[in-house]
């Protein structure tokens, strides 16, 4: 039979080895690494991150799995509740293309996998670097969302083979894991669309948990339906449609998706990330919010799309639907000169003022903007004050974009920002040090044990 695609992730996850990855993709890894436990830590007294800790605490067994805020649970489950934490903020990293992704939710069932193997921070690199590689190369490769499908669905496909390196699994395993994790996996776009509920955060963190369940029963023998992607009813046919991988790594960094992720300067879903830093240079020319009379956000149609059509965003009630709505990020933006979780509680969400510019804020596609993504975010905001001034500016690659990434100090400001408070400003300083020399790390998965309550 001819090579399947299940064939050639395989054999591209389990011949990739840390010490053949271009430098700056080790680099770039444990950027990604420290930024997902800030956000992690940042999470640790939301109710989602709490609900899903407090759950898999109560599963035990052996090999078993530290969990980010304290306690231990099964690899599974630990991938499960530790997704949680780093995606549930909105502020972890992204990739876009024709479909979006937060390629770092792969952290999760990294060093889930990880533990329960004993594999040390060279590995995890290696995997998390395959996993960024597969999952942003379907990304560009096929759209699902218009399909009706969330992009966590091709998570579990990413996950499982990180998993399969990190668990020792043979081709045949791996092929058998992928089968598995990638007919029980899609998951449906309704996860983000209206009002959002709290599962927002945690659809690629159930993802990675079959990804990490998935190899450790192909590991045991389980055999998985085959092939995955063309067959009969297959993957192709029913979630994505017909596409082609056209590269898997290389041996420079050009090569590598990984460096071309882009890392969150505000929480808040990314394609507002440039409306948002738009904002923040524009309040300088307000002196009081109440003069302003509208605000027009002309954006491209995946942002209109995504967060700006539905009529929830413009009265979001819950933290998921308001930092994913363009409008309402965008004011808060302007009024506070912040995006924090201070922006998304339930009193700054019932604030009238923030109400009344939100009613007063349109969002509209333009074309020329459009023809500009997924190359840059491109938001222009056109503010017309009670006197008839008119304000405008316009950002397509705000802090953090791969054409504008953060510096290291950018990143640990971002870092210690979010962790300094919940971890304690010495406990804070050991993460970014052990996460930012993560190839040294004989024990990774200690580290997410030290993502804890200052007094845990």
């Amino acid at each position: 039979m001819p090579e399947t695609l299940a064939d050639r992730l395989a054999s591209f996850a389990l011949g990739t080895r840390f010490e053949n990855l271009p430098a700056a993709v080790v680099a770039e890894a444990r950027r990604r690494f420290v930024d997902a436990l800030g956000c992690a830590a940042g999470a640790l007294e939301e109710p989602a991150p709490t609900i899903a800790r407090r759950t898999a605490s109560r599963f035990g067994g052996d090999p078993s799995a530290h969990l980010i805020g304290g306690g231990r649970s099964t690899p599974d489950w630990a991938a499960f509740a530790n997704g949680v934490h780093i995606r549930y903020l909105d502020c972890n990293d992204t990739y876009l293309s024709l479909e979006p992704a937060h390629p770092s939710d792969n952290w999760a069932a990294v060093c889930a996998a990880a533990e329960a193997a004993g594999r040390d921070g060279r590995a995890c690199i290696a995997a998390a670097a395959v996993a960024y590689e597969v999952q942003c190369r379907l990304c560009d490769a096929k759209s699902i969302r218009a399909r009706g499908w969330d992009h966590t669905t091709y998570g579990a496909l990413s996950s499982v083979l990180a998993a399969a390196m990190l668990l020792e699994l043979d081709h045949e395993q791996t092929v058998n894991a992928l089968g598995i994790a990638g007919t029980t996996s899609a998951a449906l776009r309704l996860t983000r669309a209206g009002e959002l509920s709290m599962w927002k955060g945690c659809a690629f963190a159930f993802a990675a948990r079959n990804g990490v369940f998935a190899a450790l029963l192909a590991r045991e023998g389980m055999t998985g339906p085959r092939p995955l992607f063309e067959g009969d009813m297959g993957f192709m046919q029913q979630v994505s449609g017909p596409f082609e991988l056209h590269q898997l790594g290389g041996p420079d960094a050009a090569d590598w998706m990984l460096p071309r992720t882009s890392i969150k300067f505000v929480p808040a879903e990314y394609h507002s990330q440039s409306a948002i830093a738009a904002a923040f240079a524009m309040r300088r020319q307000i002196d009081d919010p109440k003069r302003i009379r509208s605000i027009e956000i002309a954006t491209f149609k995946t942002a209109v799309e995504i967060i700006g059509k539905d009529p929830e965003k413009w009265h979001p009630k819950t933290r998921e639907t308001a930092d994913h709505s363009l409008p309402y990020c965008t004011v808060a933006a302007l009024v506070d000169g912040e995006i924090s979780a201070r922006q998304f509680t339930p009193e700054r969400l019932a604030d009238p003022l923030l109400l009344d510019l939100v009613a007063r804020t349109k969002v509209i596609e333009d074309p020329a903007l459009t023809a500009g993504y997924p190359r840059g975010i491109p938001n222009r905001i056109t503010i017309e004050l009670a006197d008839g001034t008119r304000i405008v500016d316009e950002c397509t690659y705000p802090p953090g974009h791969d054409q504008n990434p953060l510096t290291d100090a950018q990143l640990a400001a971002k870092f210690h920002g979010l962790a300094d408070e919940p971890l304690g400003a010495p406990r804070a300083r050991e993460v970014w040090e052990r996460a930012m020399s993560l190839e040294d790390e004989p024990a990774p998965w200690e580290i997410l044990g030290r993502v804890a309550f200052e007094s845990a």
